[in-house]
Order: structure tokens, then C-alpha cells, then sequence
């Protein structure tokens, strides 16, 4: 009896610690935080952290800078084979909501629940902060730079967006505040021509506004979109789309002609902008919500959330749009046949430690995300010709997506 207790409390320190290899690095044989531990089992699956909350790729996509959820920014270097972590920026003093990286000018900017906004400039081989005055006194939920890299928007949760542009006279960055909207706001995008403003808020609402500042923008000598030059003065309200729930994230097509946003009622909605009287076309999901969308191409957008996995949205030949295919669909493992017999001393070991006569069942997801998706970038490729794109989650995990694997592992065309 004493030899039995001493070899059962052996296996389960081995169970707990993964094999006799004790904890080494990451979960599932995955390279852990140093990444000196060998390839992990699929390529496309790096484990960098215990949970990421957002995450944005460098100009020539060598470099990601994430959120471990906490109150820092960690910049992450691929040398080929293995992460090597470069930076730690600790200026926040709470969790961080957003990051979004420059490509021309090589500038980050982040914001964070301790209402305030940095953009990064890396001098020397170190990255220096400039505080951005936002003027909020709720916490910041998202950040993005315009497509001219001159200007960038930060919502938040004081029901306002803080167009922020540089003020050369004073050596800071500066903002001017949209309003009009009666709850958070979770998400901003620009349009391609770098006037217009996308918001997704609390309020069951999606608005598109005029953000052109002045000095900064040239004022438009054509209607824009339908949109009259007359009414493009900065925060002045051009469209409104309702939703169903809180508007998890809103993003322009990359032609700018068209919007689309993720609901918390699991639903993704579409709309046609070019005319400002069109309602958005809304799809239902039969699954959980999701918190996150990219359009790979002008008739196609992936959303990824609860449910662990990116699924794929694409326009009909009628105009509709409809839910085409789940990405990460992997075929579900054979039953065991009927009668198979079962291991005597595995029953006993499981009835000693869980109280169950069979196996238990593990906490394991047939999925690449063991956990919710909560951001996606672009890692290869523009806007409406993405080759390879990237979602992040709670899990820790970055995942690599790569669109010509994808088109030929479900036969279909992005």
C-alpha cells in the first residue's frame, strides 16, 4: 500500500508539472516567454505571454509590441528561429487598452485605463515617451493612427474621441474631443482618405463623424462619399447605423465605401456608406459574440471572440453577406468503440483523485486559441490584399493566419 500512494503522488506531480521534463517553457510543449525551448508542435502558434490583450506589428512586420494585460508594453523581436524579448515600456500605471504602430514613421502610440495616451519614438536604441493631453476622466478603451501617420483618435469610456495632432509650437501632442455619442466607446477607424472617423460605442450605435483638423488636413474640393464638403467641418455627424448591442469593433473596407462592426449579440453587420440613407445588413451567428473583425479583401471579413476561432464573412452574388466557414475547423477525434476496454489501473487512479470511474476529460479546445480573441492585425500584406494576418486572446497565444493556406484547406477564395 505504501508503494502504491508513493507512485500515485509521483504520477500526479508529473501530471501537474507536464512530464519529467518539470515546467520548462509554456503551456502544450510551446516555447515559453524566453522562446529557447525547441519549435513548438504548429508553427503558426506562439505562446508569448500568460494573456495578451492587444498587439501591433512594426513597419517591415520584424517586430510585435503587446499588452501582457497589465500595465505594460513588451516589444518582441522573430530572429527566425526563436522571440527574443527587446523592450519593456512601463509609463502606464494601469492595464493598457490599445496599441497601434506606425509604419512610415515608426511611432507607437498606446493608451490605458489610467486615462492617458504615450506615443513611443525609439532614439538610440530607446523608446521615449511624449504624453498626449487627452482631457478624458474615464479610462481609454482603443487607439488608432490616421493613414497620413499626422494625427490619431483615442476612445473612451467618457462618451468622447480625442482626435490628438501634434502642436509644433509647444513640442506636444494635443486633442480636440468628438462628442454626440451616450455611452463608451470600444473602437475607432479611420477612413483611407484621412477625414473620416469610425466609432463603434455602448449605445447599440456605429457613427461615422468629419475628423479634419485644421492645419493639419487640406479641406476637400469634392463631395466625399455623398458627403458635402460643407457639412466636414471637424465633429459634425454624418452617419449613424444601429446595432442591436454594445459595438465591439467598427472598421472601414478598404476601399472606405463600405463599414462593418461586431455586436455583442453575436452578430456582424455590414453597410454601404456611398449613400447615406443605406441601413447595414445584419448576419445573426448562431455561437458566442465576437470582439474582433479584419476585411482581408473588399468582400470578405474574418471576426474572431468567444468562440476561440476566426470565421470567415463574405459578400453573395443577391448582395447579402453570410457567414461562409469557420477557420479553425478541425475534425473531431473518433469515438472509442463500444466494449473497448478500460485500463484498471486509470480508473483507480481516477477514482482516487477526481472521484470518477472514467478518464477525465480534458480542459484542451480542438483549436489553435485556447481562449477568447481579442485583437487581430495584419502581419503580411495592405489592406484588401492581406497574405497573412494575426489574432491574439486571453490565452497568451499569437497565432498566424495565412490566406493562401486557408484557401486551400476549405476551398474557398478571399
Amino acid at each position: 500500500l505504501h508503494l502504491c500512494d508513493r507512485r500515485q503522488r509521483q504520477m500526479c506531480i508529473r501530471d501537474r508539472r507536464g512530464g519529467f521534463g518539470g515546467r520548462g517553457g509554456g503551456r502544450g510543449g510551446m516555447p515559453g516567454r524566453g522562446g529557447s525551448s525547441g519549435p513548438p508542435p504548429d508553427p503558426d502558434v506562439h505562446h508569448l505571454a500568460k494573456s495578451i490583450t492587444c498587439h501591433a506589428w512594426s513597419g517591415d512586420r520584424t517586430r510585435v509590441a503587446l499588452c501582457p494585460n497589465n500595465n505594460t508594453i513588451e516589444i518582441w523581436h522573430w530572429n527566425g528561429t526563436a522571440w527574443n524579448k527587446e523592450h519593456s515600456l512601463d509609463e502606464h500605471d494601469q492595464r493598457v487598452t490599445g496599441i497601434d504602430w506606425a509604419p512610415q514613421t515608426n511611432r507607437l502610440v498606446t493608451c490605458s485605463e489610467d486615462r492617458n495616451a504615450y506615443v513611443w519614438v525609439l532614439h538610440e536604441g530607446v523608446w521615449k515617451p511624449t504624453l498626449v493631453i487627452l482631457r478624458i476622466n474615464r479610462a481609454a478603451t482603443h487607439c488608432k493612427w490616421s493613414p497620413n501617420e499626422d494625427k490619431f483618435a483615442v476612445a473612451s469610456g467618457a462618451k468622447v474621441v480625442s482626435v490628438c495632432y501634434f502642436e509644433e509650437d509647444n513640442d506636444w501632442w494635443v486633442s480636440k474631443h468628438i462628442k454626440k455619442h451616450k455611452s463608451t466607446v470600444l473602437s475607432v477607424d479611420w477612413h483611407p482618405n484621412n477625414l473620416l472617423l469610425l466609432t463603434g460605442a455602448a449605445d447599440f450605435k456605429a457613427r461615422i463623424f468629419s475628423a479634419a483638423v485644421k492645419g493639419v488636413d487640406k479641406r476637400p474640393r469634392e463631395d466625399i462619399m455623398g458627403f458635402s464638403v460643407q457639412r466636414l467641418q471637424f465633429g459634425e455627424l454624418l452617419m449613424e447605423m444601429d446595432a442591436q448591442a454594445w459595438v465591439h469593433s467598427a472598421q472601414f473596407s478598404p476601399s472606405g465605401q463600405q463599414v462593418a462592426f461586431v455586436t455583442h449579440d453575436a452578430s456582424l453587420s455590414v453597410c454601404d456608406i456611398t449613400h447615406p440613407e443605406n441601413q447595414p445588413f445584419r448576419v445573426k451567428h448562431s455561437g458566442l459574440p465576437f470582439q474582433t473583425l479584419l476585411w482581408v479583401s473588399e468582400h470578405s471579413v474574418v471576426a474572431a471572440g468567444h468562440e476561440y476561432a476566426p470565421f470567415l464573412f463574405q459578400a453573395q452574388q443577391d448582395g447579402t453577406w453570410a457567414c461562409v466557414k469557420k477557420l479553425d475547423d478541425k475534425p473531431k477525434a473518433a469515438a472509442p468503440a463500444a466494449g473497448a476496454k478500460v485500463n484498471a489501473f486509470d480508473m483507480f487512479r481516477n477514482k482516487v483523485n477526481v472521484g470518477e470511474d472514467g478518464p477525465r476529460k480534458g480542459t484542451t479546445q480542438a483549436t489553435k486559441h485556447q481562449n477568447c480573441v481579442t485583437y487581430m492585425g495584419i502581419m503580411n500584406g495592405q489592406p484588401g490584399a492581406i497574405a497573412t494576418f494575426t489574432t491574439s486572446g486571453v490565452d497568451g497565444r499569437i497565432v498566424f493566419w495565412h490566406t493562401q493556406k486557408l484557401s486551400q484547406q476549405h476551398s474557398i477564395q478571399f
